[in-house]
């Protein structure tokens, strides 16, 4: 069994069996399970999975220093399967895993303690537009210096999106399955497809600073996934499993999403169902009772009502974050503002238990591009902006989309000008202001305000307080004492800020449009 003899703790290590047993179908007919024993005695079970050529793979990833163990089972059993040894861990201080951290940190610490911002982007088909000859990791490595630390991604691929979504740059076949899509086989799987992933999810591994939210299925307008008379229970297991035994082990792995905009489980309409959380909760508690790794279980939301607490309340243990979905006004002439994204977001985390992270709110467009979905229509770097303003002053890590790169286009070298703008919010609250210093503080503004224009605030222990004026204005602030300036979400720059008693005034200013800038107040002590 080759594999390795030494691994430095949480690295993934990867063991390779061979069978002289032929199988009719070898992803279906034998269940291969690694066993491993770390110096403290504590069991991990890690299934393997099939990768051609009558070779099978096993690949953990162990977080504790010493000598382990290891041993290989199969059903039915193979002794050509038979194997066991031992492998020395040597220590260090890893970041190691994503872990989920409710009401700490904005919800996110890695395994060392270090406090996790979320500053994603939004690319479905990332692995399909590797697949398929795009630039990649140009892309990656360009998202990376502007601040980005995650990546949405399926591990399906689409080809359309109604209601005009061709996707024109796929070149390649990307079914994952054996079959086609009018003769599916379930039981095999595409590994020109998966070896393909495989490439990718290293490359973003030896990164070391990147991370993936892997959805596993599409969304259940998509066939098969809104056919379960074909895909029954039965091949969805063996399709989860197998992606678990591919992809686990990863560092860079952060989340699992068995299903975007899960609600459309089971037959494709945009309304909750009671059925789509009872599935949600079983698939994060048949996930986390066999993973050695215990991943961040996650989904990702259409329908924003019933809150989250309540839709779980039955296993509220089994997902651990929401991938939270709202695009706040979206018309021609209020989406400028994006006003209503913080009301919604307090309406359905009330008594929610768990994290989050405010992950859509529409995908910024090129208006010089016909507009292939009319919903995004007028999501320009305004909305781009105050959404994401608005999301982080409810304490929550944002996930940015943009028409170049999430699903129909394929302008991997482009970037629309909202980017900028993430840029230099990300740079604010990683260099500036601290984020996991900070909560959320809604009684330092007080007053009457137009819906969409009253100041969000953000408070730590130490007395900074960082107020957010979406359109400008005047507001009073309860925090006293200290130095106040205001800062520029479109440049960076700062300046400072006087006061009324405790009155303060934006600096004045319009767009081109002639909408009101937005300003951020930081007062310190």
């Amino acid at each position: 069994m080759p594999g390795p003899s030494a691994l430095q703790q949480r690295t993934v290590g990867e063991w390779s069996l061979r069978s002289a047993r032929p199988y009719a179908s070898p992803f279906a007919d034998v269940l291969v399970e690694g066993v491993f024993t770390s110096p403290g005695g504590r069991e991990f079970v890690m299934p393997g999975f099939y990768d051609g050529d009558q070779t099978w793979r096993i690949r953990f990833n162990p977080g504790e220093a010493g000598e382990w163990r290891y041993s290989v089972r199969s059903r039915p059993g193979n002794s050509d399967f038979a194997e066991s040894g031992r492998f020395t861990v040597e220590g260090g201080k890893p970041r190691g895993f994503l872990k989920s951290t409710p009401g700490e940190a904005w919800g996110f610490r890695f395994e060392n303690g270090e406090p996790f911002l979320a500053i994603g982007d939004t690319v479905y088909d990332l692995f399909g537009m590797a697949y398929c000859g795009g630039d990649v990791e140009g892309f990656i490595e360009r998202r990376r210096h502007q601040g980005h630390n995650l990546f949405r991604v399926r591990l399906t691929s689409s080809e359309f999106h109604p209601p005009d979504g061709d996707f024109e740059w796929q070149t390649r076949n990307m079914w994952p399955w054996g079959g086609s899509r009018s003769a599916p086989r379930f039981d095999r799987f595409n590994l020109d497809w998966f070896q393909s992933i495989d490439r990718t999810v290293n490359s973003i591994e030896a990164k070391g600073d990147l991370g993936l939210e892997m959805i596993m299925e599409a969304w259940g307008f998509e066939f098969p996934f809104n056919h379960r008379t074909w895909f029954t229970a039965e091949w969805e297991e063996l399709w989860l499993r197998y992606l678990f035994a591919r992809y686990d082990a990863y560092n860079c792995v952060y989340f699992w999403t068995p299903l975007n905009e899960y609600e459309y489980y089971p037959n494709g309409d945009w309304n909750w169902k009671v059925a789509a959380d009872r599935w949600a909760m079983r698939i994060g508690r048949w996930y986390k009772s066999f993973s050695p790794h215990q991943h961040v279980s996650s989904v990702h939301n259409g329908p924003r009502v019933p809150p989250f607490a309540e839709r779980f309340r039955a296993d509220p243990e089994a997902i651990d974050n929401v991938m939270f979905q709202e695009w706040g006004a979206r018309g021609k002439e209020d989406s400028w503002l994006a006003a209503g994204i913080e009301e919604s977001i307090g309406r359905a985390f009330a008594g929610w238990h768990g994290s989050a992270i405010f992950a859509e709110w529409g995908y910024e467009r090129n208006p010089s591009y016909p507009n292939k979905l009319p919903h995004h229509e007028f999501c320009f770097r305004e909305h781009t902006r105050r959404s994401a303003w608005r999301g982080v002053t409810q304490a929550l890590g944002i996930i940015n989309g943009q028409e170049y790169s999430w699903g129909p286009w394929m302008e991997l070298d482009k970037d629309l000008p909202g980017v900028a703008d993430i840029v230099v919010l990300q740079k604010f609250l990683t260099r500036d202001v601290p984020f996991h210093t900070l909560g959320k503080a809604p009684d330092l503004v007080a007053g009457e305000f137009a819906p969409g224009h009253r100041p969000l605030a953000l408070a730590s222990a130490q007395g900074t307080a960082v107020i957010y004026f979406p359109a400008g204005g005047r507001a009073q602030v309860a925090a006293t004492g200290g130095e106040a300036q205001w800062f520029d979400p479109r440049t960076g720059g700062w300046q400072p800020a006087g006061a009324t008693g405790n009155s303060f005034a934006a600096p004045e200013g319009r767009d081109a449009d002639g909408h009101p800038l937005d300003y951020v107040l930081v007062i310190r002590k």
